[in-house]
């Protein structure tokens, strides 16, 4: 039992850093907890055949820390992501207002004229006086990219779906280039649509 544990705990605690690391939403992320309560277990029973009381303190602990993470992620934040998905899908049905949900929009794909994926969503700011969108703070290329290029894109530069925001732009580096460590105050001008 303690050898196959010995196996199960280093692969579980691997993948489960990996799935919540990616942050690809509430569902992956609970899962990951799920994983990582496997390891924890799996590591717990390596402490007692190996008489590692610390091993034991520390994975018996951390299995509550993941159990309190899958209520959080599969129970309470899926739950909020469902009613918000909800509220999506009925809104687009619906002749006045089309809703989309702000806090799912990280990690969002940015697609330009040409069905490529040029970019993804940082985040989104809005204005408080009103609760307007003011601007998207996009990250140019793929998730593994080591140069990170940020730029603001004015929300009448976008066309938001459930699932992407399409650039209303030729393209992506049209857009103003933002520092990561200061995002504009305001909204940048509205740049020149695709040809």
């Amino acid at each position: 039992m303690g050898d196959i544990a010995g196996w199960v705990a280093p692969a579980a605690t691997m993948i489960a850093a990996m799935m919540t690391a990616a942050n690809l939403g509430a569902r992956i992320t609970g899962w990951g907890f799920v994983v990582f309560a496997v390891g924890s277990v799996a590591w717990t029973i390596v402490a007692v055949t190996s008489h590692q009381n610390n091993l034991l303190l520390t994975n018996g602990f951390l299995t509550l820390v993941n159990i309190v993470g899958i209520w959080r992620w599969l129970g309470r934040r899926a739950t909020y992501d469902e009613g918000a998905r909800a509220a999506e899908e009925a809104s687009a049905d619906s002749l006045s207002t089309t809703l989309f949900q702000l806090g799912g929009m990280e990690g969002k794909p940015v697609i330009n004229e040409h069905g490529e994926t040029v970019g993804h969503v940082v985040d989104v700011m809005a204005e408080c006086q009103t609760g307007r969108i003011s601007y998207f703070v996009v990250r140019e290329g793929s998730e593994l990219s080591l140069r990170e290029k940020l730029r603001a894109l004015n929300w009448r530069d976008v066309t938001v779906t459930e699932d992407e925001l399409r650039l209303r732009l030729a393209d992506l580096a049209d857009a103003t280039e933002v520092k990561p460590d200061a995002w504009p105050v305001k909204a940048p001008a509205i740049a020149s649509p695709s040809a």
